[in-house]
Formats: structure tokens, C-alpha cells, sequence
């Protein structure tokens, strides 16, 4: 299994916090039917995205960190330590060493994250933006600035008014409040190396990120599918997306785009080794792992 690649000037790390079965993938994607999930248990089940014993959806929770020639950026920040998740158990208060060690193994330091995205604002991707010291949230990253799409935030600032959003209140403000946040334009650039790609539904902002210095050699998903199966029916929507249409569409869009093309698709949620190449079949698209 490949945690790094490196494309052209471009080093590519994945940087793995927890790889587990979640919950019952019918409950995760309410229209996915028990026809259809029959019909493709056998080859789910083989590239480790269902539990069989179950019908267990298999997530893999991971940051990917991109080396560029002027920036080292990581993208999505996972879970994070000493969190309070009361509705997730195996993310609940916890304390294990496996992101840290993870990072130490890339022979990456927090120091040297210059940038921090996060392809949208849900628990599982902002999780590691900050750490606990002396009872206070501080960024995890000392150095680093970090990019939020300003109408997500927006979006959630707001929500988080009225109601106590543990991930935003304990992963986001705090970002925000020391002014280490940059709200940017969810199509916008980093360098010429690094690009946004919106395809919103999943959250009312989210947004790819796209790689390389003359052409798109790798795209970093985020949560815009979850699972192998999307890819070949993209009108399976996840249980808390914010627009199951608007998800719908931007699944088709990029598969259209990246179907038969030499990108490299870097997913947040598929199981290892989680990066692939889109191939079209008569039955729809799936995708090739590396």
C-alpha cells in the first residue's frame, strides 16, 4: 500500500487517522436499495467498502498533505484528539497517537504546513485543526493559514448561534477567533499548483481541490462521494447531505469531467489505497485503484 506518489513536481501524502466500519450502508445512503446492494455486495465487500458480516459501511478517515515547489498544504483534517463526540463512541474523547505518528512516518512536521484547507466544515475534516493545551483550543498547526470557503462558514457561524455545534465551537472558531483564518472563494487558487473546484450538495460550499502546474494530475474529493458505489450510481446520496439533487449533480459533472482522463483521484472516504483513476464501463463509471 502507497501512502505517497509524486507527480511531477508534486509529492502526494496520505496521512491515515482510522480506517473502520461505520455503520449499516443502507442507513448511510437512504435511496441505495436492498436490490441494488445485493447486486454488488460481492464486489464491495472485495475492495473493503462494505463488511460483509454486517452490510457495515468501510470509511478511511485521512488528510492528504501536498508538497508543491513554494507550499506544503494539508487538506482535511480529520478527527481529532480529546474531541467531544458523544454520538460517535470510537471519536469520543480520544486520545491515540495514530494521526501524529502518521504525519512523523511522512517525515512531515506541523511546523511546516504553510496551508490548511478544508474541502468543507464537517467533523471528520476539521478535526486536527486544532489541539488541546492547557484546557485551550489552540491550531494544531502553528504556522499554517487556514482556508474555509467564506459561505461555508457562513453557513455554519450562523447555525452555531443557536445551536452548540461541538466540531465548529471546538475545530473552527477558535481558527477564526485568533485570525488564522482565510475565507476564500470556493473556485479560487492557491498557487499554480493548487486550484478549487466547487461541487457543492454534500455541504452548501464544498469544494475540490485540484492539483498540478498546466493540467488537473490529481484531484483531492473530499466527501463528494463516500463510497465505490456512487461512482456507479451518483444518485446515491449520503444521509446528512445538505442538497441530495445538488450532490447528485455534482457527482455526474465531475465524472463527466475525470471519467477515461489520466487524473489521479484522491478519495477521502474509500477505503486504502483510496486513490484511483476513473474508467467508464457500460454499467458506469467505477474506480481503478492504483
Amino acid at each position: 500500500m502507497s501512502l505517497h506518489m509524486t507527480l511531477g513536481d508534486i509529492t502526494l501524502h496520505r496521512i491515515i487517522e482510522d480506517q473502520s466500519a461505520l455503520m449499516p450502508i443502507r442507513d448511510f445512503l437512504p435511496n441505495l436499495s436492498q436490490e441494488v446492494l445485493d447486486a454488488h455486495r460481492d464486489w464491495l465487500a472485495g475492495s473493503g467498502a462494505l463488511d460483509p458480516s454486517n452490510d457495515h459501511i468501510v470509511l478511511c478517515f485521512q488528510s492528504y498533505v501536498i508538497k508543491t515547489p513554494h507550499h506544503t498544504i494539508l487538506v482535511d483534517s480529520c478527527l481529532g484528539n480529546h474531541k467531544n463526540r458523544p454520538n460517535r463512541p470510537r471519536w469520543h474523547q480520544k486520545t491515540d497517537d495514530h494521526y501524529m505518528t502518521a504525519l512523523a512516518k511522512a517525515g512531515i512536521s506541523v511546523e511546516e504546513i504553510d496551508y490548511v484547507m478544508c474541502t468543507h466544515l464537517h467533523v471528520d475534516h476539521v478535526g486536527w485543526n486544532t489541539r488541546l493545551e492547557n484546557g485551550v483550543w489552540v491550531p494544531t498547526f502553528p504556522n499554517a493559514r487556514y482556508l474555509f470557503s467564506n459561505q461555508e462558514y457562513a453557513y455554519w457561524e450562523e447555525r452555531s448561534r443557536t445551536e452548540a455545534i461541538d466540531h465548529i465551537i471546538d475545530s473552527v472558531l477558535p481558527i477564526v477567533h485568533l485570525g488564522r483564518a482565510d475565507l476564500i472563494e470556493s473556485s479560487g487558487a492557491v498557487n499554480d499548483h493548487v486550484r478549487l473546484l466547487p461541487t457543492p450538495g454534500h455541504t452548501i460550499d464544498h469544494f475540490a481541490v485540484t492539483l498540478g502546474a498546466k493540467r488537473d494530475d490529481a484531484v483531492i474529493i473530499g466527501d463528494l462521494f463516500h463510497s465505490p458505489i456512487q461512482m456507479k450510481y451518483p444518485d446515491l446520496f449520503m444521509r446528512l447531505d445538505y442538497d441530495g439533487v445538488q450532490s447528485t449533480q455534482s457527482r455526474q459533472s465531475f465524472l463527466q469531467r475525470y471519467g477515461d482522463t489520466s487524473t489521479l483521484c484522491c478519495t477521502a472516504h474509500f477505503p486504502s489505497p483510496s486513490m484511483g483513476h476513473i474508467k467508464s464501463s457500460p454499467s458506469g463509471y467505477f474506480c481503478e485503484m492504483i
